[in-house]
């Protein structure tokens, strides 16, 4: 033991001045080759078999997760070693150092924490001669198995003392070099980290050239490489589901029930969108997959669940960039006897309440114009700004658009606007289209902070109710923030002949040509005509949430598989 610890020193020292160990001949291999490195371990793995060793074992006894062990055995003091304490750990090998042929030291990774695990031969059951041998076959990346006693090195950290090493799951390729120790905070300072600690929390910034696995190709693609080295990426999902769990927490509080509704549709309806087909080979027919659940939540509350909500993926055939995937996650809620103003209060509470939970304020920092400049805050706190869309419309841009939206006059005027600003509009601009990018250039770019967006006119809102005060508007809200929308919202049209008429209006706008307009939905009038109580209507983009809150200038780091383009052969 006196031997064992008198090593140990001289490797700390050298890991104190900021050196490594130098790898011996059992070292990683980093400087061979990758296609020698993966054909050697699979020399590595024949040999272990042939000589009875399974090197993929079927179990192995876990006493405690690594986690745990950091906690139970945290009061240890420098030095101090309980011979007489047996535990089992398990965990991804991370880092490896040899300081001898009889003396190894592994960063052990579990669940995002590590432990250092000291393998000494004289502590080990494994007979001398055998250990150099047992060690020597053990890479970065190896899953592995660890049986024996807790202490702290005489440097005071805290370690597992390893009486016998198991192969687990080796790792057959080499994983990008790892940088141990440091992690990156707000405003790219960059400080030493606790053992086993991730710096980063939900609503400060991130630095993604702190990661050791940088090329996003490679991190999306094979996504269980990227959690494996690059730490603070698991802290973005687990963020992510904690924005899940919040959102079904506080509306399960108000009595809301979850139900789930068809993936599979006759009809694409509930939003504007170009929806995936497949086909039902059974019934030999077309399906549709959904591009949003409204439709089919709303004929709940028609049969008495006044309250429903549903958390979960849509689709929509459409390209993407940094803020759109054509599968996305989504939450949307139904609620009898309340309209939009009440939605514009209980979203203020959700989204308030949730980054206060999940960041401990209202203001989170976001890197809205991209890592190389400085964040921008956002305030969360209530009460958001609200934007009248045409009022503001007329008085920003000064724009006197005709009141009659319908006509030939009002689509001239927003094609002649959209030209003389340089907005563009793909074919086919029809009057909502055009008005959507005119409002998208002159007002949801000035939304930073939360900021609600209302009264849209009803030739661009087929499923929400004719405004009671404002001929032509609807009492529907979109909320932006960092100039893309968040929410949308509105007070439900529960009129059966109404939506009737609204649904003749978007045939003819497909019948134009534009593949994203609504179809008639004859099951679903047939529903309103029993009556759809006074409704409030609401959905939320789980994903865009989620990369605000992580510091995510792109859709694809808050989803664990990202639509990909086919990578081409060679």
């Amino acid at each position: 033991m006196e031997q064992l610890m008198e090593q140990e020193g001289d490797n700390m020292g050298l890991a104190g001045v900021g050196m490594m160990p130098q790898h011996g001949p059992a070292g990683d291999g980093e400087e061979t080759d990758p296609t020698q490195y993966y054909e050697n371990r699979l020399k590595m793995l024949d040999s272990l078999r042939s000589a009875g060793v399974d090197p993929y074992p079927h179990k192995f006894e876990v006493a405690i997760s690594i986690a745990d062990y950091l906690a139970k055995y945290s009061s240890l003091g420098a030095g101090e070693h309980l011979l007489t304490v047996t535990e089992s750990l398990a965990g991804r090998v991370m880092s490896k150092r040899v300081s001898s042929s009889k003396l190894f030291f592994y960063d052990l990774y579990g669940d995002g924490v590590k432990v250092q695990v000291m393998a000494g031969a004289s502590c080990s059951e494994v007979a001398e001669t055998e250990f150099y041998k047992c060690h020597s076959v053990v890479k970065r990346g190896d899953i592995v198995g660890i049986i024996g006693y807790p202490g702290r090195s005489s440097r005071g950290e805290l370690s597992i003392f390893a009486r016998n090493l198991i192969l687990l799951s080796p790792c057959l390729h080499m994983l990008p070099n790892q940088r141990t120790g440091r992690c990156t905070a707000v405003a790219g300072k960059t400080t030493r980290a606790k053992a086993g600690a991730d710096c980063w929390v939900p609503g400060i910034g991130r630095n993604t050239e702190a990661y050791v696995l940088k090329d996003q190709e490679t991190r999306y693609r094979q996504r269980y490489l990227d959690l494996m080295v690059n730490h603070q990426v698991r802290h973005i999902f687990r963020t992510r589901s904690r924005v899940i769990s919040f959102i079904r927490r506080f509306l399960d509080e108000r009595n809301f029930l979850e139900v789930e509704t068809p993936m599979m549709n006759l009809i694409p309806g509930g939003a504007s969108a170009k929806p995936f087909v497949t086909h039902h080979n059974e019934l030999n027919m077309d399906l549709y997959m959904r591009i949003a659940p409204e439709l089919h939540l709303k004929q709940l509350v028609v049969g008495g669940l006044d309250r429903v909500y549903e958390i979960g993926k849509q689709f929509r055939n459409e390209g993407f960039d940094l803020t759109h995937s054509p599968e996305f996650t989504g939450c949307e809620f139904y609620m009898a006897y309340v309209d939009y103003n009440d939605l514009m209060e209980l979203t203020e509470t959700i989204l308030s309440g949730m980054v206060r939970e999940l960041t401990g304020g209202t203001r989170i920092k976001y890197h809205a114009n991209g890592a190389d400049n400085p964040p921008i805050e956002i305030d969360f706190t209530p009460p958001y700004r609200r934007i009248d869309m045409m009022q503001e419309l007329k008085s920003i841009a000064g724009l006197d658009i005709p009141s009659d939206l319908s006509s030939d006059e009002a689509n001239k005027y927003l094609a002649a606007t959209c030209e003389k600003y340089g907005i563009k509009c793909s074919p086919p601009q029809t009057t909502a289209r055009l008005l959507d990018k005119i409002t998208g250039h002159f007002l949801e770019a000035t939304c930073v902070n939360p900021t609600f967006i209302i009264n849209h006119p009803e030739i661009m809102s087929p499923l929400a109710k004719w405004h009671r005060t404002q001929p032509g508007l609807t009492e529907r809200f979109e909320l932006f923030i960092n100039k893309h929308e968040v929410c949308n919202a509105y007070t439900e049209l529960n009129d059966p002949l109404v939506q009737r008429h609204r649904f003749e209006e978007q045939l003819r706008s497909r019948q134009s040509g534009d593949d994203e307009a609504m179809a008639l939905d004859e099951a679903f009038c047939t529903a309103l005509e029993y009556g759809l109580p006074p409704t409030g209507g609401w959905g939320m983009g789980i994903d865009r949430i989620a990369m605000l809150l992580t510091d995510s200038q792109n859709i694809k780091e808050v989803l664990l598989f990202p639509t990909m383009k086919p990578q081409l052969p060679g």
